[in-house]
């Protein structure tokens, strides 16, 4: 209780860089480039009807050859088709020729480690090189960012890597706010990262939920971070507008995004529908439309109190099993987080341990022992979320590691508890034990709800697995409260029926193993680092609550039932 009091200021500084908001919206630029092409008007008009809609930044592609080539500044042509205009020429077989403002082709020489060579033929000069060029990047419109810039607009500067480009040149406009990389890996990544994070000036690069990069990680350790929600194309197209919206203010709501990248729908009523939805949703939530500012903190010397608690839950854990396996299990778990977390060994112990403490307290009858396991779980809480939180993990680049022993640990150890001290006469009995049908199917119950809770942990379970009226019935409590997670809602609805209906004790006892995966989920659900503390607080709360008055109705109707059935 002393290290769990201790603890609690070293959240101040997570929660104070948390607030959700402000956050930009971002449209795609290769989509209104397309849309200007279609509707014949500028990329400017464009983006000045989207900011009447409430989008105030758009993302810069770096182009390549081709995209220079289509708008007419570039000629581009292999060596066999050159030599049919100009048969005379010397022309290198194999070798590719491009030719317009030389100032263009400077531009593009100094960005490739290639050879190239200047050659005349006809009246034109032409730089050559020995491999397709069509895909090379080939800059920015630095004409467009700066008129865009000098409207307000929020820039985002979006490059790509490439084999044979050169890092020691200009890598984004001056004029860009932020840094979105294109692909799977950043500018560099394999050999030129120190390089790469100099010549991005200090700009924030994007971290993209559901895109890991390979060298963000490096980088994120120079520059400035922020959190990057978007939805591909072909999922948006199955979406309604409401829908759509719905997803990212969830995003900036509760998962800390800052930097919401669009894309518009085929339809322009879609588009300008899905926009005033989402800016009426995020003004309901409080959530301000703006400059993201950084989301940097120095977590507080304190958290290593936690440490303590977390050694103390150790200590109550090995000393409330039944004897002699205390010890041995407490030492296993700690090798189990030493191997699995290493460094972040602390909040993964003291996710598989404190869930599991209340239900050692025998002596509490009725709800008193739901109770204690809940205030033991939230203890666990603070430890968990003291030493866990630092920049890198509440910015989503260093998850939490164990998920899944959070949820099946803290059961295990619950069945462990109900061991007699002597074990032997009770292992012997449990084996000549005749099985009841009635027993086989509570026990594959029970075994099925833990292995359901494992494959739904997390924001990505298989749509399989979660069915329709599920989903719908989610989006209906995140509308009107932050959802609780249901498999909280479950296991705290089986408390109230396990400790006040008079069951064998071989089946209060497979009830509370259930209810012990709800006590692992409230320290599952804090171990998303990224959401923000409120909101995890508010979903175990809401959890508690409605799981606890389930429960209570519960109650009433087996009673009721057990009066039938017996009449």
């Amino acid at each position: 209780m002393v290290a769990a009091v201790l603890s609690l200021p070293a959240l101040l500084p997570r929660m104070q860089a948390e607030r959700p908001g402000p956050v930009v919206l971002i449209m795609d630029g290769e989509e209104v480039a397309d849309q200007a092409r279609f509707t014949g008007q500028t990329f400017l008009q464009v983006m000045q009807a989207y900011r009447a809609l409430g989008v105030q930044g758009v993302a810069l592609y770096e182009q390549t050859v081709r995209n220079w080539v289509s708008r007419g500044l570039l000629a581009y042509h292999p060596a066999n088709s050159l030599q049919l205009v100009y048969p005379n020429a010397q022309i290198r077989p194999g070798w590719f020729y491009l030719t317009g403002p030389a100032s263009l082709l400077d531009s593009l020489v100094v960005r490739w480690n290639i050879p190239t060579e200047r050659v005349l033929i006809g009246t034109q000069t032409w730089l050559a090189t020995p491999v397709n060029v069509d895909f090379f990047p080939a800059g920015y419109d630095l004409a467009l960012a700066r008129e865009l810039k000098a409207q307000g607009f929020y820039l985002v500067a979006r490059p790509f890597d490439h084999p044979y480009r050169r890092y020691d040149v200009e890598l984004i406009p001056p004029e860009a706010d932020a840094v979105v990389f294109a692909g799977l890996d950043v500018l560099g990544y394999k050999d030129n990262l120190e390089v790469v994070a100099s010549g991005l000036q200090g700009k924030p690069i994007a971290w993209i939920e559901g895109t890991p990069q390979r060298g963000f990680a490096q980088l994120s350790r120079t520059l400035p971070v922020k959190r990057l929600f978007s939805i591909r194309p072909e999922w948006q197209d199955k979406l309604t507008p409401a829908e759509t919206a719905d997803k990212f203010v969830l995003a900036a709501r509760e998962r800390g995004h800052q930097l919401l990248y669009l894309r518009p729908y085929k339809q322009p009523g879609d588009t300008e529908a899905f926009l005033t939805i989402l800016r009426r949703d995020l003004e309901r939530s409080r959530i301000p439309i703006g400059t993201p500012t950084a989301r940097d903190f120095s977590p507080s010397p304190l958290r290593f109190v936690a440490l303590v608690g977390i050694l103390a839950g150790l200590g109550l854990l090995a000393l409330g099993l039944p004897q002699p396996w205390g010890i041995p299990v407490a030492v296993l778990l700690t090798l189990l987080a030493l191997g699995v977390a290493r460094g972040d060994a602390g909040p993964l112990l003291a996710a598989m341990v404190f869930p599991a403490l209340g239900f050692l307290e025998r002596h509490l009858p009725g709800l008193r022992l739901w109770l204690a396991a809940v205030l033991y779980s939230l203890a666990g809480v603070v430890f968990l979320a003291a030493l866990g939180s630092t920049p890198q993990s509440v910015l989503g680049l260093e998850p939490f590691r164990g998920v899944s022993l959070t949820l099946v640990v803290p059961p295990l150890l619950v069945a462990l508890s109900f061991l007699p001290a002597a074990y032997r006469p009770a292992l012997n009995a449990l084996y000549n034990h005749p099985l009841k049908l009635g027993e086989v199917a509570v026990a594959l119950l029970g075994l099925a709800v833990v292995g359901l809770a494992v494959l739904r942990r997390g924001n990505d379970a298989a749509p399989s697995i979660v069915p329709e009226w599920e989903l719908q019935l989610r989006a209906f409590l995140q509308d009107v409260m932050v959802r609780p997670r249901f498999k909280e809602i479950f296991a705290h609805a089986l408390a109230p029926v396990a400790l006040l209906l008079p069951w064998p004790t071989w089946l209060k006892n497979v009830l509370l193993v259930l209810v012990a995966v709800g006590m692992g989920s409230i320290l599952n659900t804090f171990s998303h680092y990224h959401t923000p503390l409120s909101i995890s607080f508010f979903r175990v709360l809401n959890g508690l609550i409605i799981g606890l008055l389930v429960g209570l109705v519960g109650v009433w109707v087996v009673r009721r039932l057990r009066e039938w059935w017996l009449r």
